[in-house]
């Protein structure tokens, strides 16, 4: 890796939020940020709305104007601009990232009911790239992100027992630690339908199979508690839908991470049910992280 945060700008208010949050973040890690503005081409055809003025000079002001105003509030940053064109923005972004520590892009608020819209740029180049893409969300008209890298909440971690874990424990361990936040990891579950009958026969087989469960991430954690011993580290065992149970917990949280399994089908990647409804729904950042 670079040590390199590069963010996406399209001239938007959730874009400057976001550049907000990865210039924190990129602080918090001592890292470099790269500001990236990817133009594309599909989208401009010969009946597009002019802009007041060129593209490219649109573009250029907008990377300008962004690092200069990054560079008052955070004067000790090294900052880099960038353009880049493409057929497609999200693989020109995810090009861009590609030895990138993270990706942040920008994503708009429309409240509590109807969630978020990650945009068809934001969903395309999640799958795209095997680099971690956090997503900061903002309401409409605000250009300050919900949630900041310094946020007080913890970091919290959804997994799937069944999946590997490693690269999101590592992932969610370091953002808590350089944080100094706790680090909450949530597994949500429900008895398979097979054993829908069991509880009404027998009360203690739904007890019986979350403490099994309980054992598991305990394990699954004890290495990485042994890692960072000056972490707190908060693991639930909660039945109900996972991506329910991980926005309940989620709420007030510095940071959500997710994973996304890495796949390489005919038909392309795709994010998994869980992963789309947190990104879509949190209101703090969300990171996804791809793994095996």
């Amino acid at each position: 890796m670079s040590n390199r945060i590069t963010v996406g700008l399209d001239g938007s208010g959730v874009g400057s939020a976001a550049a907000d949050w990865a210039a924190e973040e990129a602080e918090l890690r001592g890292a470099a940020l790269e500001l990236v503005h990817a133009e594309d081409w599909a989208q401009y055809g010969p009946f597009a709305v002019p802009l007041p003025e060129p593209r490219p000079q649109w573009a250029e002001d907008l990377l300008s104007l962004t690092r200069d105003r990054l560079l008052r509030e955070h004067r000790t940053l090294d900052i880099t601009t960038r353009t880049t064109k493409g057929l497609a923005a999200s693989k020109v972004l995810a090009s861009s990232a590609a030895d990138a520590d993270l990706l942040v892009l920008g994503s708009r608020g429309l409240g509590a009911v109807a969630g978020f819209i990650v945009g068809s740029t934001g969903s395309a180049t999640i799958p795209e790239t095997d680099t971690p893409v956090v997503l900061v969300h903002s309401t409409d008209g605000e250009d300050r992100p919900l949630g900041h890298a310094d946020n007080a909440g913890a970091v919290v971690l959804g997994v799937d027992l069944r999946s590997n874990c490693d690269r999101l424990l590592a992932f969610a361990c370091e953002e808590a630690d350089r944080r100094g936040c706790p680090l909450v990891v949530v597994h949500g579950w429900s008895l398979p339908p097979v054993f829908s009958y069991a509880p009404a026969l027998d009360p203690g087989v739904e007890k019986e199979m979350a403490e099994g469960l309980e054992t598991t991430l305990r394990e699954l954690l004890s290495p990485w508690e042994r890692k960072y011993p000056q972490l707190a580290v908060d693991a639930r065992i909660v039945i109900g839908q996972p991506a329910i149970q991980i926005l309940d917990v989620a709420s007030g949280a510095a940071l959500v991470v997710v994973g996304r399994r890495i796949r390489r089908p005919a038909l392309g990647a795709r994010i998994g049910p869980i992963t789309h409804a947190v990104m879509h729904h949190a209101t703090s950042p969300v990171a996804i992280v791809a793994h095996d």
